[in-house]
C-alpha cells in the first residue's frame, strides 16, 4: 500500500497568491529547477576545473540533506564534488536496526505525513514504498499499578478548542523565519508552558500536550519557546493534528525498508563520491576560496562548500578566519539537550492486536514516554518501539529490556514478558556526530539568533533540516534544504563561469 501524501491540486496562478502556495510550489519544483538551470552553463560551468585539485563543491555531511544536495549536483551534470561524512555510515539521524530476513526497525527519524511532499517525492524516485503506521484499537494509559484502555483515535488526545487557538496564533508566524512575525518578541518571551497554564487544561489532556511536545519539540512545555512551537504548527499548514497525530498527521506513514534506506540508496548511486569516516576538522579561506577543507584523511579544496550539518555540530569544525560573530554565537548557543533514547522489543507475533489494542502506551511519570506498534508491513512478527526517558531506565540493555517488559506486561498481558529480541539506541552515547535528535528552542533564542541561520557566508552554504523553510526538524525539511543548497551551489558555479 502506498499512501505517500500528494501535492494539493491548485493552479500555479492560485498557488502564487499565497505565501504558503508559493513555498509549496518552490519546494516541489526545486529538484527540477536544479536540473533546468544547468543546460545554459553545462559544458563550461560544471566541467572539472583546470586546477585539477580544486573541486567545484564539497558537501559536508551524508545525511538526508547532504546526500540530496549531492544527488541534485550529479543529476544536473556536475561531477566535480565529493561528500565528506564523519561517521562510518550514511543517514545522519536516520538509522535502521536490522531485525533479520530483510526487516528493519528505525532507531531514529522514521515517519512522513500529509504535506511532506519533498521526502515523499524522493522515496518515489528511489523506488522506495511506504505503508501506514498502525494506530487502530485502544491505547493503554498506565499510572502506578493502575491501567486503562482508552480510544485516542490515532492522536494524542489534546483539547481541540485549545489546539484551534494555537492554530490561529500560528498563522502570523512564518515557519521558515518565525523571528519575522509581527508578534515575535511577544511569543518568544514566553514558553509553551506559560501559555498553556492559562488555559486550565484538564489533567487527562495535559498528558497529550506534554507527550507531543516532548517527542516533537524535544523538551517539556516549560522549556520550549512559544514562537518556535507556533512556527512548527505553521509548517503543518496551521493544523495542530497534522503536526502531532498519527492518523492524518506527520506520523501517518512509514517507509518500507526503514527510513535510512533513502540515504543508503542515494549513497549507492553516488558511489565513491561519498567518503565515510572522514570528519572535517578545519575549514580555511572560506571567504573568497578556494576553500581548504582539512579532514582526518587529508585536505580537500573546493570553490563552494555545502555544510549539511546541524548548527551545533558546526562547532566541531575550526573556521579560519572565524565566522561572523552572530553566526558563531548562534552555533555556540544552539540548543542541543534533546538526544533521545529509543527502544525496540521484538515478539513472535503482534498479540496486542488480537486484544483490540494498538500497541500504544502512555505512562505519565514513568520511563515510557510513548510506546507504539512498529511491526513490519506484513505483520509476520510484532514490534513495540518506545521513546523512553533516558534517566528513568537503566543503561544496561538487559536491565532496560526486563524493566520495559514488565511495563508492557501491565499493559498487554504476560506475553509481553517474553520478547525474542531487544535493541536500544541512546543517541547521547551513540556518537559525537549527533549530540541532539531535535532542537528544543528555548524562549528568546530565535529572536536573538534566528536571522543568522540561513544566509550563506563567503563560500559556505548552510543546509540541514534546521534550515528548511517548511517542516524544519523533519526528514522532509532535510530533503528540502538539500535541494535548496544544491541550487545555490549550482548558481555559484554558473556565475563563476558566465
Amino acid at each position: 500500500m502506498d499512501d505517500i501524501p500528494t501535492k494539493r491540486d491548485e493552479t500555479p496562478e492560485a498557488a502564487a497568491l499565497t505565501r504558503r502556495g508559493f513555498l509549496g510550489m518552490a519546494a516541489s519544483v526545486t529538484a527540477a529547477a536544479t536540473v533546468a538551470v544547468l543546460p545554459k552553463v553545462a559544458s563550461a560551468a560544471i566541467a572539472a576545473s583546470d586546477e585539477r585539485d580544486v573541486l567545484e563543491v564539497v558537501v559536508i555531511g551524508a545525511g538526508l540533506a547532504g546526500l540530496t544536495a549531492a544527488r541534485d549536483l550529479k543529476r544536473a551534470g556536475c561531477e566535480s564534488f565529493v561528500v565528506l561524512e564523519a561517521r562510518d555510515r550514511v543517514g545522519g539521524r536516520t538509522l535502521n536496526h536490522d531485525l533479520g530476513n530483510g526487516y528493519f526497525s528505525e532507531s531514529g527519524g522514521q515517519w512522513i505525513g500529509p504535506g511532506q511532499t519533498a521526502v515523499a517525492d524522493l522515496a518515489r524516485e528511489l523506488g522506495v514504498g511506504t505503508f501506514p503506521t498502525y494506530w487502530q484499537g485502544k491505547t493503554m494509559m498506565l499510572a502506578g499499578d493502575a491501567h486503562a484502555a482508552v480510544d485516542t483515535e490515532g492522536g494524542f488526545g489534546t483539547d481541540p478548542k485549545i489546539a484551534h487557538e494555537l492554530e490561529e496564533l500560528a498563522k502570523s508566524v512564518p515557519c521558515g523565519a518565525p523571528w519575522k512575525s509581527p508578534r515575535a518578541a511577544e511569543f518568544d518571551a514566553m514558553s509553551v508552558g506559560d501559555w498553556l497554564v492559562k488555559k486550565n487544561i484538564a489533567n487527562a489532556d495535559q498528558i497529550g500536550w506534554s507527550t507531543g511536545l516532548a517527542i516533537t519539540g524535544g523538551a517539556s512545555p516549560a522549556r520550549l519557546s512559544l514562537l518556535h512551537w507556533l512556527s512548527m504548527v505553521n509548517s503543518a499548514e496551521c493544523n495542530y493534528d497534522r503536526l502531532e497525530a498519527v492518523k492524518g498527521g506527520a506520523q501517518q506513514t512509514r517507509i518500507s525498508g526503514g527510513s535510512q534506506i533513502l540515504s543508503i540508496k542515494m549513497a549507492q548511486a553516488l558511489g565513491d563520491k561519498v567518503r565515510l569516516s572522514t570528519p572535517v576538522l578545519r575549514v580555511e579561506n572560506w571567504q573568497n576560496g578556494p576553500v581548504a577543507i582539512h579532514t582526518a584523511n587529508g585536505v580537500v579544496r573546493a570553490r563552494n562548500v555545502i555544510v549539511a550539518l546541524a548548527p551545533m555540530l558546526c562547532n566541531q569544525i575550526a573556521f579560519d578566519p572565524p565566522l561572523p560573530e552572530k553566526r558563531h554565537e548562534m552555533q555556540r548557543r544552539w540548543p542541543a539537550f534533546a538526544p533521545g533514547r529509543k527502544t525496540t522489543h521484538v515478539y513472535k507475533k503482534a498479540f496486542w492486536r488480537d486484544r483490540g489494542l494498538n500497541g500504544w502506551i502512555f505512562q505519565p511519570g514513568g520511563p515510557v514516554l510513548w510506546a507504539y506498534d512498529n511491526s513490519p508491513e506484513d505483520v509476520s512478527f510484532g514490534v513495540i518501539n518506545a521513546f523512553v526517558h533516558i534517566s528513568m531506565l537503566p543503561a544496561d540493555p538487559k536491565e532496560a529490556e526486563a524493566q520495559l517488559s514488565q511495563i508492557y506486561a501491565q499493559a498487554f498481558g504476560d506475553q509481553a514478558l517474553h520478547p525474542i529480541a531487544f535493541h536500544q539506541r541512546d543517541w547521547l552515547k551513540a556518537d559525537k556526530w549527533t549530540l541532539s535528535c531535535v532542537s528544543p528552542m528555548p524562549p528568546g533564542f530565535l529572536t536573538t539568533y534566528g536571522e543568522a541561520l540561513h544566509p550563506s557566508v563567503g563560500k559556505l552554504i548552510w543546509s540541514g533540516t534546521e534550515t528548511a523553510e517548511i517542516w524544519a526538524g523533519y526528514m522532509d525539511g532535510a530533503v528540502r534544504s538539500g535541494h535548496k543548497a544544491a541550487l545555490q551551489a549550482l548558481q555559484a558555479v554558473a556565475g563563476r563561469e558566465a
